[in-house]
């Protein structure tokens, strides 16, 4: 089953009609009226075979929870597993060699500026 930060929603906040294009905008991180646009061109270009769809997807697609994400920056991570979810594994796993580095350095300057603690971790080795 699907996290709920990883479904496609219907965005009533703001939608124009039933939320589908702004529901694509908030799930892809692209401007809604990026998305409404190429939806109208779309639309022009098919001769309008892609008004049915819209509204099934209206219909089929549940309406974005209230409050699904605390912040704009949870928001905006989110978009990002989404559109790339290899490279935000990447980057979490950089982030946290970074920091199992620099706990490593604290680490090292504490013991060996302290030889009773020292003399402590290596009796526990």
């Amino acid at each position: 089953m699907n996290s709920p930060r990883t479904t496609l929603y219907r965005d009533k906040a703001n939608a124009k009609l039933m939320g589908v294009c702004s529901g694509i905008a908030d799930y892809t991180g692209v401007d809604a009226f990026w998305v409404r646009l190429g939806f109208l061109g779309l639309t022009f270009i098919t001769g309008g075979s892609t008004i049915p769809f819209y509204f099934l997807a209206g219909i089929l697609l549940n309406k974005k929870p209230a409050h699904l994400y605390s912040e704009p920056d949870e928001q905006r991570y989110w978009q990002r597993v989404r559109q790339s979810p290899k490279r935000t594994a990447r980057e979490i796993r950089a982030k946290m060699k970074d920091v199992d580095r620099r706990l490593a350095e604290v680490e090292t300057f504490y013991v060996s500026s302290n030889p009773r603690l020292n003399a402590e971790i290596e009796r526990l080795r």
